[in-house]
């Protein structure tokens, strides 16, 4: 077992850290751990930097990730910092039928949350891992997959195949790193208090079963080095393992059948 305390971290790279999950990673790690986060949307990336303990530790990186050269942007900053820890938090959606949802959407869903977490990583990796043995450290990689990853879900079918690429890939990851000095997860949550929900045009539910995103943060940073997989909530985990146990034909027609009745309420706003 590693020491899953984030102040092990001199430096770290976190995607979609404009809001959300991204943005409650920046504030859970101390001071001292520089950092460099990216996202679409420099007024809330200069907002987080400005509201954090120690501003002067931050990099911006204004980057789409859906673009090659923002990627190889990112890259660049990232390996100046020598990051030790990398988090893949970005991540688009987009609920309803495939045939009509906006087929740039759906491209840019595959780029993001597929594309980028696999260059990304693929690039970092080496230098981590070098660092890592040279100074006697340990250096960590989270992936943010999510429940539906664990499923086919009809009416969200694109994001939650991209999400089960995600898990797939980290698990497979950390057992291939497993005897390096690098810890790997893929981080599971299910719903969560953040404006995904609206940009992906999901119908409202009941709030009372999502999670803060600083609940989802805080866990992913504590299961680093102890598991590869963790799923945050007992409800979730409980939904994960059904959508792995039960007959593929009845999780596809039922899950179709509640995301039908879901698709008639009001979207998010």
């Amino acid at each position: 077992m590693t020491d899953p305390s984030p102040n092990r971290f001199r430096a770290a790279l976190i995607t979609g850290a404009s809001s959300g999950i991204g943005a409650a990673f920046a504030a859970l790690l101390p001071a001292p751990t520089t950092l460099v986060l990216t996202g679409r949307d420099r007024a809330a990336l200069e907002q987080l930097r400005d509201g954090l303990a120690a501003p002067e530790r931050v990099d911006l990186v204004v980057a789409d990730l859906a673009q090659p050269a923002d990627r190889a942007r990112l890259i660049e900053a990232a390996e100046a910092r020598n990051i030790d820890l990398l988090v893949n938090n970005a991540g688009l959606g987009a609920f309803g039928l495939v045939i009509e949802n906006d087929p740039r959407r759906e491209a840019e869903m595959a780029e993001v949350n597929v594309v980028a977490p696999v260059v990304l990583t693929r690039a970092l990796l080496p230098g981590m891992l070098a660092r890592a043995r040279a100074e006697g450290r340990r250096g960590g990689v989270i992936v943010v997959s999510s429940v539906v990853g664990f499923g086919p879900v009809p009416r969200f079918a694109t994001y939650a195949a991209t999400k089960a690429f995600d898990l797939h890939y980290a698990e497979a990851l950390a057992t291939e790193l497993a005897d390096s000095p690098i810890d790997v997860l893929a981080l599971c949550p299910g719903a969560t208090k953040t404006a995904f929900g609206a940009r992906a045009g999901t119908p409202v539910g009941p709030a009372s079963l999502a999670h803060s995103a600083e609940r989802v943060a805080r866990e992913g940073l504590a299961a680093l080095g102890r598991r590869p997989v963790h799923v945050v909530g007992g409800a979730n985990l409980a939904t994960a393992l059904s959508l792995r146990l039960l007959p593929r034909p009845l999780i596809r027609r039922g899950v179709a059948a509640v995301n039908a009745r879901l698709a008639r309420r009001p979207k998010r706003e």
